[in-house]
């Protein structure tokens, strides 16, 4: 449908609404000429006639009766239509879908999720625990939360942590059958547990920093996942050395279970982002979401 056949029908009825053309004057905020011209542009457009009209009172044609009919409902579902949206928008209600990776949750959703819930009932959380570098527009994602240095392009970005603080770990047991490893050259005679990035592919290198300048090592090993949590409990197996973020394994390095190896030489990692789509800076669970979690607020 053209412009001038959308306006035409909302003059078509308003008119047939109020009784006249200059009741409809009045009703859409123009002069009754305006009107006139209107219609007759849109009875030329339909290609007959919709009223039968004189200077006093206007009476539907055939047509004009059969039109008004099968349309006289269809503003009011628009605006019914266009209300409910700007409410969608506006109340902070309904299903968020957020994902993101296993150490996210656990290191800047999970100690809080409790609060939020009893802050905000109607939100609906559905969150996808995933290490793969989701596209969260075509897996229909409100948000995604990653590191920093792994953020998707063209999205608006909301730090939810500090920085975090990396950590090569191993068992006590593992260290002591197979020595203790005191420079990143030293683990070429080591099990390296490693991780292989699922968006990519690839094997992640192992980074160190070595004088002023952080360095990549391409380690060796036996095993190898696609899930940080595994690297983690295979470390904790005395399998081998694994990579993590030292938060996430803290109450095991306390305990005893895990030990640090080679702590001075670990370059820390970025924080921890909520990512989204500027088209959804207004939605209002988001801004919940964000007011609640960010750095900032009560972190």
């Amino acid at each position: 449908m053209s412009r001038v056949d959308l306006n035409g029908l909302r003059t078509f009825l308003a008119i047939a609404d109020s009784g006249t053309l200059r009741s409809a004057s009045d009703v859409l905020g123009v002069n009754p000429s305006a009107v006139s011209q209107q219609l007759k542009a849109f009875e030329d457009s339909v290609g007959t006639a919709l009223f039968v009209r004189n200077t006093r009172s206007v009476a539907f044609t055939d047509a004009g009766k059969t039109l008004y009919n099968r349309t006289h409902n269809i503003f009011t579902e628009i605006d019914a239509a266009l209300s409910a949206t700007r409410r969608t928008a506006s109340v902070a209600s309904g299903q968020l879908r957020i994902t993101m990776p296993y150490r996210a949750w656990q290191l800047a959703i999970a100690p809080r999720i409790a609060a939020f819930n009893t802050a905000f009932p109607d939100i609906d959380l559905d969150i996808s625990v995933d290490e793969d570098l989701t596209d969260i527009v075509k897996g229909r994602f409100h948000a995604g939360i990653r590191l920093g240095d792994y953020l998707a392009d063209e999205m608006i970005a909301v730090a939810l942590t500090k920085p975090q603080t990396a950590t090569y770990v191993a068992t006590k047991g593992y260290l002591d059958l197979n020595g203790t490893p005191q420079t990143p050259a030293d683990l070429s005679q080591h099990d390296c547990i490693r991780y292989r990035q699922i968006s990519t592919g690839q094997i992640a290198p192992w980074r160190f920093i070595e004088g002023s300048a952080e360095t990549h090592i391409d380690v060796t090993g036996n095993l190898v996942f696609n899930d940080l949590r595994s690297v983690v409990d295979a470390a904790a197996h005395g399998l081998g050395i694994g990579w993590t973020l030292r938060d996430g394994v803290e109450a095991q390095i306390a305990s005893g279970e895990l030990v640090e190896v080679m702590p001075d030489c670990t370059p820390d990692r970025p924080r921890f982002y909520l990512y989204y789509p500027k088209q959804l800076k207004s939605l209002s669970r988001l801004r919940a979401f964000i007011d609640h979690f960010a750095v900032g607020s009560g972190r």
